[in-house]
């Protein structure tokens, strides 16, 4: 069911140590237990696993339960033992674990959503149970009682969710490409701000409380660094992915920014250097290089007795210019471009070999991603998918933190 694939070399990319076999249809979530050798897994097949490694190396299922409706999402608390399992019924579900993790206790259902459940969290402080779902809902429910304490409505499906437990506030992500910055109270809550970045749907989430920093993934293959503790509210793009980015964790000890998509590519972006933002892309009724008008400027036109051009825009300074004036590509890593971009011909020619050096390492998992969880403290990494298996790797040899401590080398 289970292989231990290869002891761990050092190289420059993660190490593949087991593979978990034996779910029936997507894998929609996969948590390492921590200080334990062994993985929570839920699946669209109905079942919620706990996996145990074995003297062999193998992992087998001490606990399989089968639940009513698909599995969607799922949160554990190591502390409590508690498992939350939201469900394609827009329920959310509590399970109680034992210590060996070989008996598992329903506790209660709560009726969170009329629709998929797309996240979960649990403020142990606040005994709350805060979720995301289809019915374009967030709602938090007291999980002493089960009662339901509050709701937001949005205009599109919630798809992610992070929490600031020290101050309730809540970022909501959905299909619109928004996200939504709340404050939760008991009964209530607010909305301090939308923010808006991003060309298709926002697929994940992260939250760094010590820096105060937002990390969004989202279906236009991009990810957006929002510094919401900065007065400046400062955003940084990061393109390197070739299709959805379904999950994100981002390491404290070393500045990085672990990142994955859909079609099996694992991106570690170094985030401990001096970044550039992205331009805003300026409009123009003509190139602003050579001033030839663009299609839509009929005065121009007529006046010039020229044919209009189609507009494009340098990523680099973000002018509005023709083709002809930005025929040059090329990547620029501090400002997020791991690929070759559009350039207008000065940006490219102020730009130097050096400055085309990756920030990011990437790498191939050779499986559809749907969801990555990271052990920071042992430096493992599980990831899983539709294509139904669970992956444990190595992270270490990636991010160079310590096996036993996490922390990072000077």
């Amino acid at each position: 069911m289970a292989a231990e694939i290869h002891s761990r070399p050092q190289s420059s990319r993660p190490v593949l140590l087991s593979k978990i076999e034996g779910h029936q249809d997507t894998v929609t979530a996969a948590l390492l237990i921590p200080k334990e050798d062994g993985v929570i897994t839920a699946s669209e097949d109905r079942t919620l696993r706990v996996w145990l490694k074995r003297d062999s190396g193998q992992y087998w299922p001490s606990i399989y339960h089968t639940m009513a409706s698909p599995c969607s999402a799922m949160t554990y608390h190591h502390d409590s033992r508690r498992i939350f399992v939201g469900q394609d019924n827009g329920a959310v579900v509590e399970f109680h674990v034992s210590e060996d993790f070989n008996k598992m206790n329903f506790i209660k259902t709560y009726p969170a959503h009329q629709n998929r459940v797309s996240a979960i969290i649990f403020s142990l402080a606040m005994e709350w149970v805060v979720s995301t779902g289809h019915d374009k809902c967030v709602s938090w429910m007291c999980a002493r009682s089960g009662d339901a304490l509050g709701r937001h409505v949005f205009t599109s499906w919630a798809s992610c969710l992070q929490y600031d437990f020290d101050t309730q506030y809540a970022f909501v992500g959905d299909y619109s490409g928004q996200i939504t910055l709340l404050k939760l109270e008991q009964n209530t809550c607010s909305v301090i701000t939308t923010l808006k970045g991003h060309e298709g749907s926002i697929a994940c989430l992260w939250w760094d409380p010590v820096q105060r920093l937002l990390f969004s993934g989202a279906s236009d293959h991009s990810i957006i660094m929002w510094d919401i503790g900065g007065r400046k509210g400062r955003t940084l793009l990061l393109q390197g992915h070739h299709d959805r980015v379904q999950s994100l964790c981002y390491l404290q000890l070393t500045r990085q920014l672990v990142s994955c998509s859909s079609d099996g590519g694992i991106a570690v972006w170094n985030m401990d250097v001096s970044r550039e933002e992205a331009p805003q892309w300026l409009e123009s009724d003509s190139c602003q290089k050579c001033e030839q008008p663009f299609f839509w400027n009929i005065k121009q036109m007529w006046d010039t007795k020229t044919l209009g051009l189609r507009q494009h825009h340098c990523r680099k300074c973000g002018r509005a210019v023709c083709g002809k004036c930005s025929s040059k590509r090329s990547s620029y890593p501090v400002m997020g471009f791991e690929f070759q971009v559009r350039m207008c011909d000065s940006c490219y020619d102020s730009i130097k070999d050096e400055d085309r050096t990756s920030l990011a390492t990437f790498h191939e998992g050779k499986h559809n991603i749907s969801h990555m969880s990271v052990d920071v403290a042992r430096g493992l990494m599980v990831t899983c998918g539709t294509d139904r298996i669970v992956k444990i790797w190595d992270m270490t040899p990636v991010v160079g933190c310590s096996l036993a401590t996490g922390f990072a080398p000077h």
